[in-house]
């Protein structure tokens, strides 16, 4: 009984330190986010992206990942430079996924393998795949950036175990007494990046623990960490760029860090931004991620919402560094584009732009990477996803930087990929001070409070995105005021709502605000406008980048495929009118295919397409054909 009592005891003060740390970090952040992620388990998503989802979680969270292995970099070194990396990055996305489904299976898997990492920390507070004496080494701090990373996902989702935050704290005091200015080494001079090529020392990636500093500061509230995130920020990102400068003088994100303007990290580095400017409030850093947002979002996101390429200005950097790619998306002598983890990263630093700003632009982006980009870099058997992704072409590959662990091949991006998947119900629908607001129209069940602080239920019905027709019914335990947000997307100029019959008024690129009593069994149906439209391609510096067109479908990208239609690239010239095309839905030829398409061209024929994102070369060598060149 006296044990039982002591547990007891020790769990009140655990639930009382984290609802006091949860609520002094509030406190601590100046800036206040409009709005917010509903709590863990709030959202349950059905049908079209469930399925995706669920594949990637059993097939590879809880699958194939080799986590022990992962742990050994740490407890034995590592044969190649960065591998440590791996352990953070399967960690932070199964511990968000465990966010989402509450499985006791994949908690089981995220305890055991937080608990073998902890037993790697070393005397000194690190943990490292680097002896002490060889301290720092160049891709350690990268390395150690995803090792707090995943410790943070884990303490704030799964189990919010002192242990761990301990952990933390030692990794950080750690990092501190051996990185900042002279006599010790400075941060922008530990890295990798462009000195691997050749090229003036870039080492962006090492300031990228800008993120889980902050994160640590506001658990903790020790300035130290504060401090650390100021000197990074004072270090300018980079060796020889002030990008932060860069961004708020509105300089293209492909000239931001001279020869190596690598794009994952860059947004990494950038959504550390986001919370230190949440902490300090200044309007200058503000104004340096809206300018970073609008150029990445208007010069560099391609059709299916991911950025990124080889040619014209980075043939050296494997396609993963940012090159005008909006523009230059048809650009024939592009090999490789688009990279996950660039896909993903922009989907997270979206995600933190729209909480703070509640920007339904910012929400469609995130809609057009995740109905495109991200599922359609998935491997169909869940297992894994693309390093980078083609246009015209062979769509996906498995080539780039990993390990490969018996007969498994690990790359960073079929580790990233999951963290995609697990970002949708937490921003699928979120809320406001004010009420509920919904962003993605996947068929769905939500659980919320309203302002009055009643439970109340968003049941959403419907095949979307496989048609437009939507209908939410509303629960609630007592009528109330108060507003809900229906984000109306911009691709959809002629969206139908009506409330309980009722027709209502709406813009494309707003949210629909709807303050009213609102009273269980209020039924909202959403018509959205689902025509078929033509899309020129963009003229960079391509030769004959005026000679392509897209077809495009509600938020989802058509493509030819070579599995279906030898003739999948052949010239045609499609039969549009003001912009749109009047296609034929039919039954998919085969069982993966989501939607498929009759396309009119020339002289009373038909060609097939399917959405980009069913696409599947990944074991045939076929190729898909996105960009239709003209007759």
């Amino acid at each position: 009984m006296k044990r039982k009592t002591i547990l007891f005891n020790l769990f009140l003060g655990l639930m009382l330190y984290v609802f006091l740390s949860c609520s002094a970090q509030k406190d601590r952040e100046v800036i206040k986010d409009t709005f917010s992620p509903l709590s863990p388990g709030a959202v349950k998503l059905d049908g079209f992206f469930e399925d995706y989802i669920q594949n990637s979680i059993q097939h590879w969270n809880m699958g194939d990942l080799p986590y022990d292995q992962f742990v050994d970099f740490f407890r034995n070194g590592r044969p190649q430079f960065a591998l440590g990396e791996m352990w953070g990055k399967a960690v932070r996305s199964g511990c968000m996924f465990y966010r989402y489904t509450n499985d006791p299976k994949l908690k089981q898997i995220m305890d055991e393998t937080v608990n073998d990492l902890l037993s790697t920390q070393r005397e000194n507070g690190s943990i490292s795949c680097v002896e002490i004496d060889k301290q720092p080494e160049e891709s350690e701090l990268w390395e150690r950036k995803y090792v707090m990373l995943g410790l943070e996902e884990y303490y704030e989702w799964v189990n919010p175990d002192p242990r761990v935050l301990d952990a933390l704290i030692k990794q950080a005091d750690n990092i501190m007494s051996i990185i900042g200015p002279s006599p010790k080494t400075e941060i922008v001079d530990v890295g990798w990046s462009a000195t691997n090529i050749g090229y003036e020392p870039c080492h962006i990636e090492s300031s990228t623990l800008l993120e889980p500093f902050m994160r640590l500061y506001k658990w903790t509230g020790e300035k130290r960490f504060l401090d650390f995130a100021s000197y990074i920020i004072a270090s300018g990102g980079t060796k020889n760029y002030d990008v932060f400068e860069n961004a708020l003088n509105n300089v293209n994100p492909w000239e931001m860090a001279g020869h190596y303007p690598k794009a994952y990290e860059m947004m990494s580095l950038f959504e550390g931004l986001v919370e230190y400017y949440r902490v300090t409030g200044d309007p200058r850093h503000k104004e340096m991620l809206l300018n970073l947002f609008k150029n990445i979002s208007s010069k560099e996101i391609t059709i299916i919402g991911n950025g990124g390429s080889d040619q014209p200005y980075h043939p050296y950097v494997a396609g993963e560094a940012w090159g005008n790619t909006a523009l230059e998306q048809t650009n024939p002598d592009i090999t490789r584009m688009m990279e996950t983890c660039v896909g993903v990263t922009w989907m997270k630093l979206c995600s933190q732009l729209l909480r703070l700003t509640g920007d339904p632009l910012i929400a469609d982006y995130i809609e057009k990477y995740a109905y495109n980009g991200l599922i359609g870099a998935m491997k169909p058997s869940g297992d894994g996803f693309s390093y980078v992704n083609l246009l015209n072409g062979m769509k996906v590959t498995d080539q780039g930087w990993g390990w490969k662990f018996d007969s498994l091949q690990v790359t960073c991006c079929n580790l990233n990929g999951p963290m995609g998947l697990a970002y949708i119900p937490y921003v699928a629908t979120m809320k406001s001070a004010e009420g509920p607001v919904i962003n993605l129209y996947n068929k769905a069940s939500v659980s919320f409070e309203t302002p009055g602080k009643r439970p109340g239920s968003i049941v959403i019905d419907s095949d979307f995105p496989l048609s437009g027709k939507i209908v939410i019914d509303l629960k609630l335990k007592k009528a109330e005021e108060f507003t809900i947000r229906f984000r109306i997307p911009g691709w959809s100029e002629e969206t139908e709502m009506k409330i309980n019959g009722e027709e209502v008024k709406v813009v494309p690129g707003t949210y629909a605000e709807i303050t009213r009593r609102w009273e269980s069994g209020d039924q909202i149906a959403l018509l959205m406008d689902m025509r078929c439209k033509v899309i020129d391609a963009p003229r960079g510096s391509n030769r004959g980048g005026d000679n392509f067109q897209a077809i495009v479908y509600g938020p989802m990208v058509l493509a030819r495929d070579e599995n279906i239609d030898i003739n999948y690239n052949a010239p045609v010239t499609l039969q549009a009118e003001n912009g749109y095309i009047d296609v034929k839905q039919e039954n998919p030829q085969r069982g993966n295919i989501k939607l498929q398409f009759l396309v009119p061209v020339e002289d009373g024929k038909f060609i097939t397409m399917v959405d980009y994102a069913s696409v599947d070369n990944w074991n045939n060598g076929k190729h898909v054909c996105t960009w239709l060149p003209k007759k």
